[in-house]
């Protein structure tokens, strides 16, 4: 058996090129076979036609038509965000020019924990770690992490700040944090958090107030600017306010509404984000980015030095002192990929106003559902979007209702809404990341709802 090709090298291209044309063509078959925003038939349909697909995991003679077959599947059987009725979570339909320099990576396939396996690379995350880190904090010596996402730059950011604090820190949090905060905190062996009223979704500046007048010893406060529930934005300037008057560190969790910052219309509603510390972001949400794209923006660069190691085959002292860049201290992950590609590719391509434009678009979207929900006799708005997600449910009916009339979208293929439990009481959840998405796409999501209500609700198809 002769030597498969590789990806790289003098005659990668000449491998892929072929390869490509059939991942694109199954791509464009497996959508078309799909139909909708996602697979009819729920999880025991979909796991079947998968299982059929596959077959033999490992069989004993490899099949050449395997890239076909799989990426077929895969299309036909995914949740497209790219679709709009796709709109339940914070996940973004990446932009294809992300997609092509993602690929670009994976063929060269740089490790970024030592120079001499990514020297361009490590170059080029040090460029765009710095820009990035200055939309957040203009002033000081600011830097940024890349991470897989959320969830690692929170947990990095309770990290942090422990060290910063001589090993022990609390944190404070609002009932709003996302779930990987007080996750952090018990993988961290930090003590248990102290969680302050969130009503309405946000936190309470006040109770804030309280509660770190109330706590001793070394404090985190998370605030959190764009929930995952509903999109809201905590009171970034009072939170500040008392986190400086008490002496205590903050940390935002902007993975969400972090995007706002390529907006001139919008990036006012972060105003007091750089009063923080520690910034968490995602570009795989308000940044159109494939998974994953994450940083952690921090203030002042020297907290990072809590993260250095040495490895002898990766940063040996002599190397450094030689002028090798020292990689190892800019993760928590030893090898990882080169993520920053795409995100430089993103930034030069669009630019500050292309994304920003972007932000806009999907913001006014969420608008005009918000719009469209509130004159339907048949809907409740819970409240005006503040950044692209909207929450809605059926009037005259119950949690169980609400719950079933996503499942039954869900079961035929026809669109994905969310849910998110918010004063007391389920909602349905629109989060609209697509900027192609238009009037009538709105309009036919809406309808889709409604049509699902009523044939639970009153045991009919409306036409």
């Amino acid at each position: 058996m002769s030597t498969p090709p590789l990806a790289s090298g003098h005659e990668g291209p000449h491998a892929l090129r072929p390869l490509l044309d059939t991942v694109l063509e199954a791509l464009d078959t497996g959508a078309r076979a799909r139909g909708g925003p996602l697979p009819a038939g729920g999880p025991e349909a979909v796991a079947g036609r998968i299982r059929e697909a596959v077959g033999d995991v490992l069989p004993d003679r490899g099949d050449p038509h395997a890239v076909r077959t799989l990426v077929h599947a895969f299309a036909a059987t995914a949740a497209d965000p790219a679709h709009p009725l796709c709109a339940a979570h914070l996940h973004c339909p990446p932009l294809a020019v992300a997609a092509a320099a993602d690929l670009a990576a994976s063929a060269l396939n740089p490790s970024m924990d030592s120079w001499d396996q990514a020297p361009g690379a490590s170059e080029l995350e040090r460029l765009v770690a710095t820009a990035l880190a200055r939309e957040v904090h203009p002033a000081g010596t600011p830097d940024s992490l890349v991470t897989t996402g959320g969830t690692e730059s929170n947990q990095l950011a309770l990290l942090l700040a422990r060290e910063v604090h001589g090993g022990s820190v609390r944190l404070v949090c609002g009932a709003n944090a996302h779930h990987s905060l007080p996750r952090a905190a018990w993988l961290l062996g930090l003590p248990e958090p102290a969680v302050v009223p969130a009503p309405g979704g946000t936190l309470d500046p006040d109770a804030l107030d309280a509660t770190l007048t109330r706590l001793s010893g070394p404090l985190l406060v998370a605030a959190t600017a764009g929930t995952t529930d509903a999109g809201l934005i905590d009171p970034l300037p009072e939170i500040a306010a008392h986190c400086a008057a008490h002496g205590a560190r903050l940390h935002v969790d902007a993975a969400y509404g972090g995007g706002l910052l390529f907006s001139d219309r919008h990036r006012a509603r972060l105003t007091g984000l750089d009063a923080a510390d520690t910034v968490t972001l995602d570009l795989h949400k308000l940044g159109w980015q494939p998974v994953a794209a994450g940083l952690l923006a921090v203030r002042d660069a020297h907290d990072l030095t809590a993260l250095r190691q040495r490895a002898d085959y990766l940063n040996a002292d002599d190397d450094t002192e030689a002028g090798l860049p020292d990689l190892l201290g800019r993760s928590l992950r030893t090898t990882r990929r080169p993520d920053v590609l795409k995100l430089a590719v993103t930034l030069k391509t669009l630019g500050r106003s292309g994304l920003g434009a972007l932000v806009d678009q999907v913001c006014a979207h969420a608008r005009q559902f918000a719009a469209l929900v509130d004159a339907h006799p048949d809907f409740e708005l819970h409240a005006p979007p503040v950044i692209s997600t909207v929450l809605f449910r059926p009037t005259g009916v119950t949690d169980t209702t609400v719950a079933a009339v996503r499942r039954a979208l869900l079961t035929d293929g026809s669109a994905v809404l969310g849910r998110a439990r918010l004063d007391g009481r389920l909602w349905l959840k629109a989060t609209l990341l697509n900027p192609a998405t238009g009037p009538d796409d709105l309009a036919a999501l809406l309808h889709l709802a409604a049509t699902s209500r009523a044939t639970l609700v009153e045991g009919h198809t409306p036409r």
